[in-house]
């Protein structure tokens, strides 16, 4: 079992960076596949960037794409997701999450249910970019 723990949420303007990160607990965080999913009001959560469990693999939606940067430090047991030039609709609540299962992209292939492949979640860090 995984505990995540996200930091690094805040109220931004457009265009502005944050970079988020991810606390994972136990031994074992480098055999998970790592994901970041965010919930906006009155939408559905939706997959944002994986990556493999050794790093070498990531995979994005394709509405951060070359804007957002997933990465990972196994001596730090963390997760990270830099966000570049933010938009007001990257407004939401970001989760991270550990998949038990292995590599799976391309993960806009599970059509808005890939949060069902994973298997431990994060409380949720909130991202608010101002226009």
């Amino acid at each position: 079992q995984v505990q995540l723990v996200e930091s690094g949420g805040g109220l931004v303007q457009a265009g502005d960076s944050l970079r988020l990160s991810c606390a994972a607990s136990g031994r074992t965080f480098s055999t998970y596949t790592m994901g970041w999913f965010r919930q906006a009001p009155g939408k559905e959560r939706e997959f944002v960037a994986a990556i493999s469990s050794s790093g070498g693999s990531t995979d994005y939606t394709d509405s951060v794409k070359g804007r957002f940067t997933i990465s990972r430090d196994l001596a730090k047991n963390t997760l990270y997701l830099r966000m570049n030039s933010l938009k007001p609709e990257d407004t939401a609540v970001y989760y991270c999450a550990a998949d038990r299962g292995g590599w799976r992209a391309p993960y806009s292939d599970y059509a808005g249910s890939a949060g069902r492949l994973y298997d431990y979640w994060g409380q949720g860090t909130q991202v608010t970019v101002s226009s």
